[in-house]
């Protein structure tokens, strides 16, 4: 018999046997439970997360998955939130409701992750460099248009001028908002998108106005909110933008 025809033989031999096996069933996937929890530190204990992003909307509110690196996010707000209660800029019962809240996700933290990685991450976490959550629109083949047309403060007025915003601008607005507001930002500042002239001229329109696109929020001070363009593209530019209700450096007062 030829090599050809021996190999023909074994070859149809073994299709045979195998044709009369039946195939092993893969065992049932396990579900995954996360935890979510909002910037506003809500708490949502999710059963089954498997095709779940980072960051996903429940309720209407912006959650990301709980870590240690967002726990120390979180945590690092809170530290923002107690000097300005200490400062008298945050309200008594705003600020008891934040340590209510922090304190029991602090203990889930702890259960999920344990002590001592925590206070590793505190260690060297550094908020600067933390990108916070924010919806990101799913690669695809073609552009998403984004509605715009919805978004319009402040919403019991009319001016003149108006500058369409996105809601991927208003959810990073969002994510930073009690950080700033604690800062002392008025809301018109950061989500005010009507002016006397057209955009971007005069000082009428907010943070939600420039922050569309690449654009992502980096450190939050007193006097002005760090933009951050271009976070991947490896060579990112960075500008701040300033509140004028509090003095700057290049302002003079004028006396009388």
């Amino acid at each position: 018999m030829s090599l050809l025809k021996t190999m023909i033989k074994h070859t149809a031999g073994g299709q045979e046997a195998s044709a009369g096996c039946e195939t092993p069933l893969l065992p049932p996937q396990q579900p995954q439970p996360a935890i979510y929890v909002s910037t506003g530190l809500d708490v949502h204990e999710v059963e089954d997360a498997r095709d779940w992003p980072e960051d996903r909307e429940i309720d209407g509110t912006l959650c990301r998955r709980l870590s240690p690196e967002y726990f120390a996010w979180l945590r690092s707000r809170m530290l923002t939130a107690q000097a300005a209660h200490k400062a008298g800029k945050l309200p008594e019962d705003a600020w008891n409701t934040l340590r209510k809240r922090f304190n029991a996700l602090q203990a889930l933290a702890i259960r999920e992750f344990g002590k001592e990685l925590l206070q590793e991450v505190l260690h060297s976490f550094s908020p600067k460099n933390y990108r916070p959550p924010a919806l990101r629109p799913e690669a695809q083949e073609k552009p998403v248009e984004v509605d715009t047309k919805d978004w319009i403060y402040p919403g019991n007025q009319a001016w003149k001028c108006k500058q369409p915003v996105t809601s991927q601008a208003v959810a990073k607005v969002d994510a930073i908002r009690e950080e700033a507001m604690a800062k002392g930002w008025s809301e018109a500042r950061l989500y005010q998108n009507q002016g006397r002239f057209r955009f971007p001229c005069g000082e009428d329109y907010g943070l939600v106005c420039f922050v569309d696109g690449d654009q992502e929020i980096g450190e939050v001070t007193e006097r002005s909110i760090e933009i951050i363009h271009g976070p991947k593209s490896g060579r990112p530019s960075t500008l701040r933008f300033y509140t004028p209700d509090v003095p700057q450096p290049w302002m003079k007062k004028v006396e009388d």
